[in-house]
């Protein structure tokens, strides 16, 4: 088969595993910028090898062993991607707020991106639960060959034997593995399993009211959504609180946001619902990025709101980092820059 005929046929095959392994390195390397270099050279080493590819398992499973190889050799030179509340204990009213950017945080991912979005109704389950924030933060917490062990026998549903292979190991270290690994993510994660999904009805309602206290800064109602025990961080910020209490005087003291100067549009990050939140600069008239925030909802309650600071975030998720204000057209011709189609503001 002639060169180009092996790489028209490669492409073909492989590309559509590009959104699950984008999703895999993720799971691994907490980044999607990381994530992302991590594909590329996957598809590069498996394009490289692919006339040698013998098909005794799937082009699937072949494309995934390499990528979990890349990550492995990736994690040598780096540290873990933490969230704030994996650092240490909740602040208190008057704590520092000190900023902590030589910190490599974990960052969100877009749904579209991890292939959360899908068409299929069972796939975006399975793709929505296995790269939730919590996980994705408790998977940090694993040494590197313990993390790949998990995600490829209990995300992936490997057999140990097919697992042993991708790692270098034998099945019985594979096994032995799992079972720290499954300890160890119990004790990061302890109430992982022990989310009450709401119904859609339910989730929209809720967040319809989110945003609508938000925009007033009606701190009373915020409270009123929030469960008892909520927990609100803010990378690149350190500091994170616990409880209604402590959240309510974060929001009312600290928080910039003032009534009437606050945009809020939905996106979908880490199979959860977020907003990106825009802050009206008083100077200039118009919208600046503020956080882009991603909401745990337990029953009828929000029970975590991860507040990722860093304006770079909304370029992950194609935002622009400046929105003009509703209905403004000139706003926009002088920034050179229009809304998110499909993100209207409210």
């Amino acid at each position: 088969m002639a060169d180009t005929e092996v790489d028209d046929d490669f492409l073909r095959q492989a590309d559509p595993f590009r959104r699950e392994l984008l999703a895999h390195c993720y799971r691994m390397l907490g980044s999607p910028h990381d994530a992302e270099d991590l594909v590329q050279e996957t598809y590069l080493r498996a394009w490289r090898a692919y006339d040698r590819f013998e098909g005794r398992s799937s082009l699937r499973t072949w494309l995934h062993r390499i990528a979990t190889t890349a990550c492995l050799t990736a994690l040598e030179s780096r540290g873990r991607r933490p969230m704030p509340t994996g650092l240490g204990a909740s602040s208190g009213p008057g704590d520092d707020l000190a900023e902590r950017r030589e910190v490599p945080w974990l960052e969100p991912i877009p749904d579209a991106r991890a292939g959360a979005d899908d068409t299929d109704p069972a796939a975006i389950v399975t793709e929505r639960e296995s790269i939730r924030l919590a996980l994705v933060a408790a998977l940090q917490h694993l040494p590197p060959r313990q993390r790949a062990v998990l995600i490829l026998r209990d995300v992936l549903k490997w057999r140990a034997a097919e697992v042993a292979d991708a790692v270098g190991l034998s099945t019985a270290a594979v096994n032995s593995i799992l079972q720290r690994a499954r300890a160890q993510l119990a004790q990061a994660a302890p109430k992982q399993d022990q989310i009450t999904e709401p119904t859609a009805e339910e989730e929209r309602q809720l967040l319809d009211r989110y945003v609508s206290a938000f925009e007033r800064k009606d701190i009373d109602q915020l409270v009123s959504l929030f469960t008892e025990d909520v927990v609100w961080e803010m990378p690149p910020y350190a500091a994170w609180y616990a409880g209604t209490d402590t959240v309510a005087w974060h929001l009312a003291e600290r928080c910039p946001a003032r009534p009437g100067g606050v945009l809020m549009l939905p996106v979908r990050a880490n199979g959860q619902p977020a907003f990106a939140m825009y802050l009206r600069d008083p100077e200039r008239g118009d919208y600046a990025a503020f956080t882009l925030q991603v909401l745990t909802i337990d029953g009828a309650r929000i029970s975590h709101v991860a507040n990722f600071m860093d304006a770079a975030v909304f370029d992950l998720f194609g935002l622009p980092r400046r929105q003009p204000v509703p209905g403004s057209a000139r706003v926009a011709a002088e920034e050179g820059e229009q809304p998110v189609a499909g993100l209207a503001p409210r």
